[in-house]
């Protein structure tokens, strides 16, 4: 099980965003990038312009953040595009048997442990900007040269 690579691919779509200022960033370009359907991509774009990331007009090829690069999180990405819901990463079983000693005890014991893991992981991301993703982005791409 894995998180939904929305996640991924909003990232990938801010970034190709700020990239590509001086052109039309239109979904068909941005599924080029991506390697997806322009259809999934503007599903994730409606989520990004939902949540205030992102601002496009109707009828109008085209994107641009809506906010600068480090006014955006990587936590508001995530929950732009419904991940997944307040301490619900981790699913736990549903119906452990009762008349076993850990059946009946399992759910008390790992839930919390869950939700800490959940907490930690959404901290990192509140922690790490769209400049970051860029900057990173643009020195990888100085490598590659």
């Amino acid at each position: 099980m894995t998180i939904s690579s929305r996640f991924a691919v909003g990232i990938h779509i801010l970034t190709l965003i700020e990239f590509n200022q001086d052109g039309v960033t239109s979904s068909d370009f941005l599924a080029g990038s991506v390697n997806t359907n322009p259809a999934l991509i503007r599903k994730i774009m409606a989520m990004l312009k939902k949540a205030g990331l992102i601002e496009v007009k109707p009828g109008v090829a085209g994107a641009k953040l809506a906010k600068g690069l480090t006014d955006i999180s990587l936590y508001d990405v995530y929950r732009a595009v419904s991940v997944v819901e307040e301490n619900e990463l981790f699913s736990i079983h549903d119906n452990p048997n009762p008349a076993c000693p850990v059946g009946q005890n399992i759910q008390a014991t790992i839930e919390p442990i869950f939700i800490n893991a959940q907490t930690a992981m959404e901290s990192v991301l509140k922690h790490v900007t769209l400049a970051d993703v860029v900057q990173d982005v643009a020195t990888q791409r100085q490598g590659n040269h």
